[in-house]
């Protein structure tokens, strides 16, 4: 199991209590699915959205590349801010209890995303418009920044004995299912009114529907227990101060990072690396390749649009068979083997995009978003494994998100400084595949799992 600080008294927890959870699991990683679904339909429609319109929207240029380069701008912003959100939502989740954490962070990103659909543009306020827009982005990657690991780990925290990967990766599969919902609102609204009008007004529907999503994500967040090995930090002042090294005591910080920096760094940054690959893999593919298969290769949007979609519906059908394989023979062999596939796959996979051909790239797409599914599924259960209780919230979270960050929110604008210098998508797989490898080094690194206990 993780080590423990010595001298460390922690609220037990009786066998009733996971009795009661485990029964409760489905119920609560359905409710964890439904938030993390909502949280990353609002995140896709704006990826999707600065890949389309926002750009000229908000930041008109006569050069189309530097109004890209803009709308990419603002959302890696969001990526900037997640960090904050794990600090804020880790302390509360960590402190206060993993569902209220939840809560908090759907309210936010329903505030943020539907505020996104309401803004003027820079044509009738100018200034304001941009600057409005990157604020509310900015609330959206504070809410980010705790939806994921509070999710994973309210599911994990309640599952069976065993099955802990699998009910930890029903959440996992929201961030697919969210472009995918994303998607087939999007589609719609530009096929039936047209690109025209999208430009003009029809791309705020899918922001302002977010709406009736955080409605129904609340109430159904708001219906589930909280975590059975959550200890109230009220219950944690019979603690002991841990030693330091030298034997002379250390006493806690009042955040939860502060401590896991201190204790955990190895564990904190190897986890990093495990899911950096997989975050450039998955954000390349679901918002930079819509924007520059149409601009730069002439590839039809819907044809784009077609291919991330029936990858990433590959991608969640694989995604509840890699997680029982995980919890039979281990995370580590699971996800190794996709990090392997996903450095060998990287290179054809977006050099498909120079075919333009409709069934090569999205067979292209398939594949490779299969293999990211090996790498991630088990990851919902693999990072918090890696933490004990009182500080898994920010453990799970920090490493996922700050993967996200540095793999996934810059690679839209490196891949596009990367295309503005070689013109060629074998970049994109070269850049992609360095990261991968970088993924699989870090898991080689890092020890198996399955068999810690979770109730510490």
């Amino acid at each position: 199991m993780p080590e423990l600080p010595p001298n460390t008294v922690l609220k037990a927890v009786s066998p009733t209590a996971v009795r009661t959870a485990g029964t409760k699991a489905p119920r609560v990683a359905v409710a964890s699915l439904v938030g993390t679904t909502i949280e990353y339909y609002d995140f896709a429609v704006y990826g999707t959205a600065s890949a389309l319109v926002l750009g000229p929207a908000f930041f008109p240029s006569g050069n189309p590349t530097v109004s890209s380069l803009a709308a990419f701008l603002t959302f890696a912003a969001a990526f900037l801010a997640r960090p904050l959100g794990v600090v804020l939502f880790g302390t509360i989740g960590d402190r206060l209890g993993r569902r209220r954490a939840l809560v908090v962070s759907l309210m936010l990103m329903g505030v943020a995303t539907v505020g996104v659909g309401l803004l003027p543009t820079y044509e009738s306020a100018g200034l304001l418009a941009p600057v409005l827009l990157v604020t509310l982005r900015l609330l959206q990657g504070v809410s980010m920044g705790g939806e994921w690991g509070g999710a994973v780990l309210l599911a994990a925290e309640h599952a069976p004995p065993g099955r802990r990967a699998l009910y930890a990766s029903i959440p996992q599969t929201g961030p697919s299912l969210g472009f995918l919902l994303s998607t087939a609102v999007i589609l719609p609204t530009l096929n039936i009114g047209g690109r025209d009008a999208f430009t003009d007004w029809t791309w705020r529907i899918p922001f302002l529907l977010s709406t009736v999503l955080v409605v129904v994500g609340l109430w159904v967040r708001t219906t589930v227990s909280e975590s059975p090995v959550f200890t109230p930090a009220a219950d944690r002042t019979a603690q002991a101060p841990t030693p330091r090294p030298d034997g002379t005591p250390a006493a806690e910080s009042r955040f939860p990072l502060g401590t896991l920096l201190a204790r955990y760094p190895g564990r904190l940054f190897l986890g990093i690396g495990a899911a950096l690959g997989g975050s450039a893999v998955y954000y390349l593919t679901i918002v930079y390749s819509l924007s520059y298969g149409p601009k730069e290769l002439g590839i039809p949007q819907n044809t784009m649009l077609t291919a991330a979609s029936v990858g990433s519906a590959a991608g969640i059908a694989l995604t509840l068979p890699a997680a029982k394989l995980a919890d039979r023979i281990g995370r580590r062999p699971v996800m190794l083997t996709g990090a392997v596939g996903c450095v060998v796959w990287a290179v054809p996979m977006y050099a498909s995009l120079s075919s333009r051909d409709a069934w090569v790239i999205t067979g292209a797409y398939t594949i490779g978003l299969m293999l990211l599914a090996l790498m991630l599924s088990p990851v919902a259960a693999f990072l918090p494994e890696l933490f004990p209780a009182r500080l898994r919230y920010t453990g799970a979270s920090a490493a996922f998100i700050l993967a996200n960050t540095l793999g996934g929110g810059f690679a839209p604008l490196v891949a596009t400084w990367l295309n503005s210098h070689w013109g060629s998508p074998l970049v994109l797989g070269l850049y992609t595949g360095g990261l991968c490898l970088v993924s699989l080094m870090c898991l080689l690194a890092l020890p198996e799992t399955r068999d810690h206990e979770f109730d510490v």
